[in-house]
C-alpha cells in the first residue's frame, strides 16, 4: 500500500532548491507517484484486458499446432479460437457450429480478474500523488482520484473488449457485445477501481470509517467463503482421485496424442472453479443438474449420456446413494461455526447480541455471495440435453444462508458463553476439587 504524502513533503516537492532540500529518493517517489492520471489509467486498463487476451491468442495458436501440425484450418482461425474464449471469461456467449456456448469458464475469469487487480494497485500507486494529502482527505477534503481513475481504467478495458468481440465476431459465432461491456466494466471498475484504492492509500483511509460490526462480519463471510471453497475443492478432488480410472479410460477412448491431453487439462483448469461450485452445491444438499432430467445430489443421483470429458468421472454413481452423504449438508454448519467461534476468540464481543448478530450476519452474508458465485457456474455447453447445465442456484441460497447464519450464531455464543462464563466455570468445579493431604 502506498501512504499518501503529507502537506509538508508536497510543500517542499512543490519547491525545489527553495528552503527544503530534497534526496534523489524523495524526487523519484514523487515522479513515481505523480504519474499523468489520464492516461496511466486508460492505458493501465487497457493493458490489463489485452494481457490475458495475448495468452489465450498464444494458447490457441500452440494448440492448433500441437493438435494436427497446422494441417487444418487457418492461424486466424486459432486466434479468433482464442478471442472467443477470452471474450467466454467475459460473459459472452458464442456459437459454435451453430450451438450456442453461454457457460463461463471461471477459471480464465479469475486470471482476468486477478489480472485487473495487479495492474490497478500499480496503476494506484502511479496516481497516489493526485488530489488531496491524507491530512486534507482526513478533514474531509473531497478526493476524486479513485472514482476517476477506476472510470478510465474501466474505460480501456472495455474498449479492448469491444475491438475484440468486432474483429473476432462472425456470422456463425455472433458473441454478445453488450455482455462483454459489462463484464469489462464490473472487472475494471469493482476489481481494477477496488486495486486502485488501495494501491493509492485511499482504501487505508476510508476502511476506518466503517462501522466496527459490518468489518467483522465481513470478515466472518470471507473466511467462511474461502474455507468453504477449500472443503469444496478437497470433496472435488477425492471424487475425481477414487474414479481416475474412469477419466483415464475417457482419454484413451479418446485417441488423444500429447497436444490434444495439453490442451484438455488447460480447459480442465479454466473450469476448475464452476466444478468447485457444483461440489459445492453437492455438499450443501441441493445439487446439480448435468442436462435436462439429470441430478446430483447427497439423496439421489439420475444421470443420463454424458459427453467424453475426463472431469465427468468425479460424478458420483447413478441410483440411491449411502446413508452417510446424507449427513454432509452438516459440513457447512460445523464450518460456519468453527470460523464464527474463531472470528469471536480472536475478536471478542461480550455482549450477547453483538456475538450472535456477527456470527449470523457473516453467514448469511457469506450464503448471498455463495449463491452469486453458483449462479455464474452454469449455462449451456452443448446441444440438446446439455443447453442446461448447472447447480440449483435458488435452492443453494436458500440452504446457504440457512446453514451458514446457524453455523455462525451457534459457533459466535458458544465462544462467547466461554470468554464470559466458561473460565469461571471450569475454574470452580476445579477449586471444588480436594487433593486428600498426605500423612507424614
Amino acid at each position: 500500500m502506498t501512504s499518501l504524502q503529507s502537506s509538508p513533503v508536497r510543500r517542499a516537492a512543490g519547491r525545489p532548491g527553495k528552503g527544503t532540500a530534497r534526496s534523489d529518493a524523495d524526487l523519484r517517489r514523487a515522479l513515481a507517484t505523480s504519474r499523468p492520471l489520464v492516461p496511466t489509467a486508460t492505458i493501465g486498463g487497457a493493458i490489463a484486458a489485452g494481457g490475458p487476451l495475448l495468452v489465450c491468442l498464444a494458447v490457441a495458436v500452440v494448440g492448433w499446432f500441437l493438435t494436427d501440425a497446422g494441417g487444418a484450418g487457418s492461424p486466424s482461425g486459432a486466434l479468433r479460437v482464442g478471442a472467443h474464449g477470452w471474450l467466454l471469461a467475459h460473459g459472452s456467449s458464442v456459437a459454435v457450429e451453430g450451438i450456442r456456448i453461454t457457460a463461463i469458464p471461471l477459471g480464465l475469469t479469475f486470471i482476468c480478474g486477478w489480472v485487473a487487480w495487479r495492474v490497478g494497485h500499480r496503476v494506484g500507486e502511479s496516481v497516489s500523488g493526485h488530489g488531496p494529502d491524507a491530512d486534507r482527505i482526513a478533514d474531509g477534503a473531497r478526493d476524486w482520484t479513485v472514482p476517476l481513475a477506476a472510470a478510465l481504467f474501466a474505460t480501456g478495458y472495455a474498449v479492448v473488449a469491444v475491438v475484440t468481440s468486432a474483429v473476432a465476431a462472425t456470422a456463425a459465432s455472433s458473441p454478445s457485445v453488450p455482455r462483454v461491456v459489462l463484464w469489462s466494466v464490473l472487472l475494471g471498475g469493482l476489481v481494477g477501481g477496488a486495486a486502485i484504492a488501495f494501491g493509492s492509500g485511499r482504501a487505508a483511509i476510508w476502511l476506518p470509517v466503517v462501522p466496527v460490526g459490518v468489518r467483522d462480519a465481513a470478515l466472518v463471510a470471507g473466511r467462511i467463503l474461502r474455507l468453504w471453497a477449500l472443503v469444496s475443492l478437497v470433496a472435488l478432488l477425492v471424487a475425481f482421485v477414487l474414479d481416475f480410472s474412469t477419466a483415464a479410460n475417457v482419454v484413451s477412448q479418446l485417441h488423444a496424442d500429447a497436444g490434444a491431453v495439453l490442451l484438455m487439462t488447460l480447459v480442465t483448469l479454466g473450469v476448475a472453479p464452476n466444478a468447485m461450485l457444483f461440489s459445492s452445491s453437492y455438499l450443501l444438499g441441493p445439487g446439480f443438474t448435468v442436462g435436462t432430467g439429470t441430478t446430483v445430489s447427497t439423496s439421489a443421483v439420475v444421470l443420463g449420456p454424458l459427453p467424453m470429458f475426463p472431469l465427468l468421472a468425479a460424478l458420483p454413481d447413478q441410483g440411491a446413494q449411502p446413508w452417510w452423504t446424507e449427513w454432509l449438508m452438516v459440513t457447512p454448519v460445523l464450518l460456519a461455526a468453527y470460523v464464527a467461534g474463531r472470528v469471536q476468540r480472536d475478536r471478542p464481543v461480550l455482549a450477547w447480541d453483538q456475538a450472535a448478530i456477527r456470527g449470523c450476519a457473516g453467514g448469511i452474508t457469506a450464503g448471498v455471495g455463495l449463491a452469486a458465485l453458483t449462479l455464474l457456474a452454469g449455462g449451456a455447453v452443448g446441444p440438446g440435453r446439455l443447453a442446461h447445465v448447472g447447480p440449483y442456484t435458488f435452492e443453494v441460497l436458500l440452504h446457504a444462508i440457512t446453514s451458514f447464519g446457524i453455523g455462525g450464531v451457534l459457533g459466535a455464543l458458544a465462544v462467547c458463553w466461554w470468554q464470559r462464563d466458561g473460565d469461571g466455570w471450569v475454574r470452580t468445579r476445579l477449586s471444588a476439587v480436594r487433593l486428600p493431604r498426605r500423612r507424614d
